[in-house]
């Protein structure tokens, strides 16, 4: 089995090193803004990984598989045991490990000659799964064991649960609406600095470190919070110009001229979907 990188061959009998060099060298663009975390960390640990699974044989699908078991446990510890310093260890190393994966199916995908629908749909589906089910647990945590100056704090992780949920799907949606009048998302190989370290509060990566703050419960869900209230105020603000961009996109009839669709490749990470900011 070969894959191809950048126009050139590549074998599973090629060093893990030079595996993990030729991904960096062929690192596709990313969405303009792309959260600094996302793009500076988790998608240069993720060419480890892709790069193992490769030698190994393994497919992008096997790889999203192992991503969805450490965030499901990263879940479920979350839910199910009281906050101390080690669960919350624990808690980050789950989630920002089964992130790492995230980016490593798309990019073994790319080393095995492209990602397939199904692959892409099955990466899809486990985030949307992941980006809930995470607030979710942190509901039931502040049940259980935060000691909250009142209960109406409870509706914090049920409308993150809201809006995490909101951004991804319309995140999703811009892309199809975007193929379906043959306009391609917009991407920088050369993504600003500036804009990425504006996004660092959105990006999942951090919401993934700050479970390490739980040995702290007091402190994390002030951190909590602070995310909370910047995802919403930045989802208002992306709503309002997505809705822009999609009325513009009213006024072109799809199938009009200006070429077909550019073709869809399977995502590193979710976050890679995310429009200019």
């Amino acid at each position: 089995m070969t894959g191809t990188v950048a126009g050139a061959a590549l074998a599973p009998t090629d060093t893990l090193a030079a595996t993990v060099k030729r991904l960096a060298s062929a690192q596709k663009g990313a969405a303009r803004g792309a959260p600094a975390y996302s793009l500076y960390v988790n998608r240069p640990l993720g060419r480890v990984p892709a790069a193992l699974a490769f030698r190994l044989g393994w497919t992008p699908n096997m790889v999203t598989g192992l991503s969805a078991l450490a965030s499901l446990a990263g879940v479920l510890v979350i839910a199910l045991v009281p906050p101390s310093v080690s669960m919350g260890i624990a808690v980050w190393l789950l989630l920002a490990g089964g992130y790492v994966l995230d980016s490593a199916d798309g990019q073994l995908a790319r080393l095995r000659g492209g990602g397939s629908t199904s692959g892409e749909w099955l990466d899809h589906v486990v985030d949307a799964w992941k980006i809930s089910s995470v607030h979710l647990a942190v509901l039931v945590l502040a049940y259980r064991h935060l000691d909250l100056p009142d209960p109406a704090w409870l509706l914090v992780p049920v409308i993150f649960t809201i809006v995490a949920a909101v951004s991804f799907f319309a995140m999703i949606l811009n892309d199809l609406l975007k193929a379906k009048h043959a306009v391609e998302p917009a991407r920088n190989t050369a993504s600003t600095p500036f804009r990425s370290i504006l996004g660092l509060p959105t990006d999942y990566g951090i919401l993934c470190l700050s479970f390490a703050l739980l040995g702290l419960p007091a402190v994390f869900f002030g951190v909590y919070t602070a995310l909370f209230a910047a995802n919403t105020l930045y989802l208002v603000l992306a709503l309002v110009k997505w809705f822009g961009d999609m009325r513009a996109l009213g006024a072109t009839p799809a199938g009009a001229p200006g070429g077909a669709a550019a073709p869809r490749h399977r995502s590193d990470e979710w976050s890679d979907h995310v429009p200019a900011r």
